[in-house]
């Protein structure tokens, strides 16, 4: 047996003594290097720590929109920054003189207490001149004072303000009802998270909680393409859902509609609701994809190379459109952005990806899908803007690019 390293004392003794001064020479820069290395190594290690111990993480269980099962079993198909606003009208002398009439006699109606009266010429005025200082400050004064919606009423002096702010009266009564109205609406959203809080708190094997996420999924895709246009009943969208069998007397770009928002729910589902880091323009483009993907496959996950007009919005131009997307997306996954209320940092995502309106077709679709994203994230289950509802939907995105974009989020 050899044993390695093993001398005797003899020869010990006869070792050169520059070979121990270099040997001890190399131990001790050995002992330096790993002397340092750690301290390398416990620095990393320390600010490691701190960096995972100051970051603000927030573990909220998302909220799963499909339960198990629903899928089913097809294959899907391969597939300067300042906004444009709409053009000014032309003033209508007439009109607005007929309105400050109407406006007279609302007042009058108000001080002998006739307020049934008053508020129907609020409304005419209103109706008649719907950008008139005046009438917008008296009609919320009005509100305000004697139906008691400081709500209404302060959206009417915000938008005063908006079109005139110099207007001394309406700028009065902003100031006013500025923190009540805050106030209010930070009790509304106290309330929501308390519902939120119950539902999470039903645990998830529950039939009748799978029941009701099954209907409401189906609700969902039925209302969404309804706001769209599309005329299929929710029996016939459930049916085409779960059978996949083509419903007489209907479109194929009504069955395809229906098809594309239920392939981009299940990838969302299925891909992006886990998911830890940052959206991007990429995960945007795919939910458009099978949004449109059944529809227009050309146009499928494809910006808009062509300039469109939206009612009186024009939107920017396609030029513009991936320099505003990348704004969007950094104000998207901003801290700012991050702190908001989930309710409203939704809400906000919504409006301000269909103002861009980035894509030919498709937009209003993606924004909800991209709003009910961010709820599901946060713990919310995903807003059903019911179809019946579209006009209040168009009207109060109006109220948006006139401004004051509390209404949409409300």
């Amino acid at each position: 047996m050899l044993f390695l390293g093993r001398r005797s004392t003899t020869e010990k003794m006869k070792c050169d003594p520059k070979r121990h001064l270099y040997t001890k020479m190399i131990l001790d820069r050995c002992k330096t290097v790993l002397i340092l290395s750690s301290v390398v190594c416990m620095l990393a290690v320390v600010i490691s720590l701190h960096r995972l111990l100051s970051y603000d993480v927030k573990f909220t269980k998302p909220f799963a929109p499909i339960p198990d099962g629903l899928y089913g079993n097809y294959l899907e198909p391969v597939l300067d920054e300042t906004p444009v606003r709409s053009l000014p009208k032309h003033r209508d002398t007439a009109r607005d003189a007929e309105a400050v009439v109407s406006l007279n006699a609302a007042l009058e109606m108000k001080r002998v207490g006739k307020s049934d009266k008053a508020l129907k010429l609020f409304q005419h005025a209103f109706a008649l001149s719907p950008k008139h200082a005046d009438i917008l400050n008296h009609y919320g004064e009005f509100l305000e004072d004697t139906k008691k919606d400081i709500v209404k009423a302060d959206q009417l002096y915000t938008l005063a303000l908006t079109n005139y702010p110099d207007h001394t009266g309406a700028l009065m009564n902003r100031q006013r009802t500025a923190s009540i109205v805050e106030n209010l609406d930070r009790e509304m959203l106290r309330k929501i998270e308390e519902k939120r809080d119950a539902l999470s708190s039903i645990p998830e094997n529950s039939a009748a909680l799978r029941r009701a996420k099954k209907e409401a999924y189906f609700q969902h895709i039925y209302h969404t393409v309804g706001i769209e246009g599309n005329t299929m009943t929710l029996q016939q969208t459930r049916s085409v859902l779960e059978t996949r069998i083509a419903v007489s007397g209907k479109s194929i770009d009504e069955h395809n509609e229906i098809l594309g928002l239920d392939a981009a729910m299940k990838y969302i589902n299925s891909t992006l609701l886990y998911r830890l880091r940052d959206i991007t323009m990429g995960d945007i483009l795919e939910i458009h994809k099978r949004v449109l993907g059944h529809v227009d496959p050309v146009e499928g996950g494809h910006f808009r190379r062509t300039q469109v007009y939206v009612g009186g919005h024009i939107p920017p131009g396609p030029m513009d459109i991936r320099h505003l997307m990348t704004q969007f997306l950094d104000w998207l996954n901003s801290e700012d952005a991050l702190d908001l209320h989930p309710v409203r940092y939704a809400a906000l995502a919504h409006y301000k990806l269909v103002h861009i309106h980035p894509f030919i077709d498709g937009n209003g679709r993606t924004s909800r899908l991209l709003m009910n994203l961010l709820l599901m994230q946060a713990g919310y289950p995903p807003v059903i803007i019911a179809k019946q509802h579209r006009h209040l939907y168009y009207q109060h995105l109006q109220t948006a690019n006139e401004g004051d974009v509390r209404p949409f989020v409300r």
